[in-house]
């Protein structure tokens, strides 16, 4: 079985390269058959919202909505909780299989046996 891979995506619009990063390396991963957990925190988190993830747009690479279609397809997306409360963002709100969860969840993730990593 691959290793298992967690990544935390902080950036948004604010730094549209870092955050693209992310989620083309998740969608990729899970291309790759590695199992994906997408953790979104900082100005990310807008992207657990519909139609968000739409309006982000970077030259030369694929849209960010079809990335995230991807890990929600095939993974796991989590807003933190922290993030979301300073947003005003509740489970009501968020798009259909992304769940809020918080830093005890992340520390159980990253701390599983085969899994790495990466922070954006």
């Amino acid at each position: 079985m691959a290793r298992a891979l967690v990544i935390k995506v902080t950036a948004g619009a604010d730094a549209p390269e870092r955050c693209n990063q992310a989620f083309t390396v998740a969608a990729a991963a899970l291309a790759s058959g590695v199992p994906v957990s997408l953790w979104l925190a900082g100005e990310s988190s807008w992207f657990a919202l519909p139609g968000r993830a739409k309006e982000f747009s970077l030259a030369e690479a694929p849209p960010l909505q079809d990335l995230l279609d991807a890990v929600l397809a095939a993974g796991m997306v989590t807003l933190c909780t922290q993030c979301a409360a300073r947003r005003g963002i509740t489970v009501d709100d968020v798009i259909d299989g992304v769940r809020i969860a918080g830093a005890p969840t992340f520390v159980e993730e990253i701390l599983t046996e085969d899994t790495q990593a990466l922070v954006y």
